[in-house]
């Protein structure tokens, strides 16, 4: 399983101010908690600051990496940006979110995939837009796990994301993303699968409940990779106790020490 803390992103007021204000101690804080409530990777997203993104950019990855010794995922529609702060990462092995088939973004992407070595997310859309159905984002999911490996990306550092749509809005928008991920998982079982979540929960009341709920549904179909926020104790129980429950968490040590941190005290 990978988490990926999300926090970092100036669309986030917080954020966005402590970034103006270039409150070091303040990202610092942020990159920190998440790493420690146990985030595997630090996102970073600052495509809000479009008149200086790249210069923000490389600000936060120095910021964030003076705080923790974690690798980071690198969120821009940039690729200049993206460029910026992968030539200053320092710990591990860097993910670009993200790649997808359309083939502008996939000319400027790949190759910073290859030259920084990094984990790639893959969204399953290509210039005929957003797929509806999961059959619909295979044919995307397959076309670009044929060019990505045939250029040298090895399978396991594809995390193919299923793109989740508001059930608020589309009916069977949850019902996509399993089929997908399920269909992904059996045509491709050493690629990941990741997702920002959050989206299926839009414009709806209690969506943390929601998002719990299609987190255990998901994992139950094969994703091993999400982008939310660790600092959400509940959110990060369900995972460690539906890993237990899926025989993915040897002897449940993970369940266990969760447990042992408080994360199920009612």
């Amino acid at each position: 399983m990978l988490i990926v803390g999300e926090l970092i992103n100036t669309s986030r007021k917080q954020i966005n101010e402590l970034v103006e204000a270039r409150d070091a101690a303040g990202i610092k804080k942020i990159a920190l908690d998440q790493f420690e409530a146990g985030a595997n990777y630090i996102d970073i997203n600052c495509g809000t600051q479009v008149f200086d993104e790249i210069e923000t950019m490389e600000w936060l990855v120095n910021t964030v990496q003076e705080a923790v010794q974690a690798p980071l995922c690198l969120d821009s529609p940039n690729p200049k940006a993206i460029e910026a702060g992968l030539a200053l990462v320092k710990y591990g092995q860097p993910m670009i979110n993200s790649i997808t088939g359309e083939k502008e973004r996939y000319e400027q992407i790949l190759p910073l995939v290859l030259k920084y070595q990094a984990k790639i997310v893959a969204l399953c859309m290509d210039d005929h837009g957003m797929p509806e159905t999961g059959e619909d984002r295979m044919k995307v999911a397959r076309a670009l796990y044929k060019g990505l490996t045939e250029a040298g990306v090895p399978e396991e550092d594809i995390y193919f994301d299923p793109l989740v749509k508001p059930v608020s809005v589309s009916n069977n928008a949850g019902i996509e993303v399993l089929d997908t991920v399920r269909l992904i998982t059996e045509e491709f079982p050493r690629v990941h699968k990741i997702c920002g979540l959050s989206n299926i929960s839009y414009g709806l009341p209690n969506r943390k409940i929601l998002n719990r709920l299609f987190t255990v549904l998901t994992m139950g179909m094969g994703m091993d990779g999400y982008i939310f926020n660790p600092l959400d104790k509940t959110m990060m129980g369900f995972v460690y106790g539906t890993q237990a429950l899926l025989g993915k968490d040897k002897f449940c040590m993970g369940y266990l020490t969760a447990h042992r941190k408080g994360m199920y005290a009612e």
